[in-house]
């Protein structure tokens, strides 16, 4: 695409000089290692780094053109000046990648717990219905049965809109991605053309970032209010799904002008779930649509797994897919790596590892745990380093609550000294409290598994799919799923 053509996309801008060489196009970003021969390069001003620096080694490296809202020097190269260059940034990626979300089905899941299971399982729901499906999350990034690894769980918008392109061109047609309230705030999903949009719940994190409960419900409600406010007549409207169980639910309802498909267990919704009944091998309840009810039996484990069946659901159902074909995907699917993943053995003890990084998220493990637990539970914990201090007691707390053996470890200390994460997570804790202190997150796995008893479980909460830790500043490989295995093996578990 010619230069001058791609930059009419912004409406409002300066060119500098005005009449300057086109050119095609090779590349459009935001990061200098990118840069080849005729890209554009697009000056950002982050919170550690302000590309506008960097604009000299951008044309050293080729760029041709540069995309700024501050003033620059001369640098023999046009600039096209602009009030927002994130926002420049977003257009200009989707009109170079030719807009791809709108060649797809976009289902964008969003809420503090569940996005990761959720949108694995609607991926698993389309798989079935023999379309090629697109995920992107938390984990990883698959187009088909091909993964390409993340940084966030919502990429930054260039990366998202070369993503999508990639998608479009292997044939997908549908795509399920978690989408974070930072990307929201960040606009890191503006130009993405979403068709179903899905609310699981919310509950505290990221306040580190937001500040304010009101800040992070805000971000979220981004998502549904930038839905679409047109009625199409072709049956393609724009979905919101949400839990109206969750205050938060009811108060999209009036954020959106979407359609409203509602899913919950304790209040009257759309669909529904009752008579839930949880045992260690999965779950049983009713399935209510509109009325209608069918018995289900997976293999998740949880009331929140429940609602985050009921989230997948729904949003297949929004998207006309056959209801029976919808529950067979959902009764064959297994789970996620990290979510409540059962490591057993002959011994009898069972080690579960689970990604509850958030105060609901533990109290929904270990509530979960506690409902077919036959012997004590150990529960252990860590809290991740500059991040939100003001969950660590809380978190300790449910741990102590809620668990019969806590044991307080590392997460990912990152900056932060781990002792210190520790001493906050102790706040509030009596000091005769029977807990732990293993500052050595392997050493907590090794010591809570050569305790335990048969039928005794250990949950292993916090890092859930992550195949690292991060201790001052360096990342080393850790996996939670490799330890508890190697803990077992060691006890004469296997």
């Amino acid at each position: 695409m010619l230069a001058s053509k791609l930059i009419q996309s912004l409406k409002f801008k300066q060119v500098l000089p005005a009449d300057y060489k086109d050119f095609v196009v090779s590349m459009v970003t935001q990061d200098t290692r990118e840069v080849v021969e005729n890209s554009i390069f697009i000056a950002i001003e982050g919170s550690q780094i302000d590309g506008h620096m960097l604009v000299s080694e951008a044309v050293q490296k080729g760029a041709a053109l540069i995309v700024a809202q501050k003033k620059l020097s001369l640098l023999g190269v046009p600039v096209v000046y602009v009030e927002n260059t994130n926002r420049a940034m977003a257009i200009l990626s989707s009109r170079f990648y030719s807009s791809p979300s709108e060649a797809m089905r976009m289902i964008g899941v969003t809420g503090t717990n569940g996005k990761t299971t959720v949108t694995h399982i609607i991926e698993e729901i389309f798989r079935e219905h023999g379309e090629k499906t697109g995920l992107i999350g938390t984990m990883y990034r698959r187009i088909g049965d091909k993964i390409y690894p993340t940084k966030n769980t919502t990429p930054d918008i260039i990366t998202l809109q070369r993503t999508l392109s990639k998608m479009v061109e292997q044939g997908v047609s549908s795509v399920a991605m978690e989408v974070s309230s930072i990307a929201l705030v960040q606009g890191r999903v503006w130009g993405v053309d979403f068709d179903i949009a899905v609310f699981t719940n919310l509950t505290r994190d990221h306040l580190d970032y937001h500040k304010t409960m009101a800040n992070y419900a805000h971000a979220k409600s981004l998502l549904f209010s930038q839905l679409g406010n047109e009625y199409r007549h072709q049956g393609n409207s724009k979905v919101a799904v949400l839990n109206i169980d969750d205050p938060m639910g009811r108060r999209l309802e009036e954020d959106t002008a979407a359609h409203v498909l509602t899913y919950g267990i304790k209040n009257s919704a759309m669909i529904k779930a009752s008579n839930v009944v949880i045992h260690s091998q999965g779950t049983d309840f009713d399935l209510e649509v509109f009325g209608q009810k069918q018995h289900l039996k997976v293999r998740m484990v949880g009331l929140f797994n429940v609602y985050n069946i009921l989230a997948a659901y729904a949003a297949a159902y929004a998207a006309g897919l056959d209801s029976e074909k919808i529950i067979a995907a959902l009764t064959n699917f297994k789970g996620v790596k990290g979510r409540l993943q059962l490591i057993s053995s002959p011994s009898g003890v069972s080690a579960i590892v689970d990604y509850s990084h958030t105060p609901d998220g533990l109290l929904n493990a270990l509530e979960t745990i506690n409902d077919f637990a036959k012997g004590k539970v150990f529960c252990i914990i860590g809290c991740g380093g500059d991040r939100d201090h003001g969950k660590r007691p809380k978190m300790a707390q449910i741990a102590l609550q809620y668990s019969d053996y806590p044991i307080f470890t590392s997460d990912n200390p990152r900056s932060e000294d781990p002792q210190a994460i520790i001493d906050d997570m102790l706040q509030g804790i009596p000091q005769q409290s029977a807990v732990k202190v293993l500052l050595d997150r392997r050493a907590a796995i090794q010591y809570a598994i050569a305790k335990a008893q048969p039928k005794d479980i250990v949950l292993i909460a916090g890092k859930g799919h992550e195949d690292y830790q991060i201790i001052k500043g360096r990342k080393n490989h850790f996996d939670d799923v490799e330890e508890a295995e190697k803990a077992l093996k060691r006890r004469g578990a296997f």
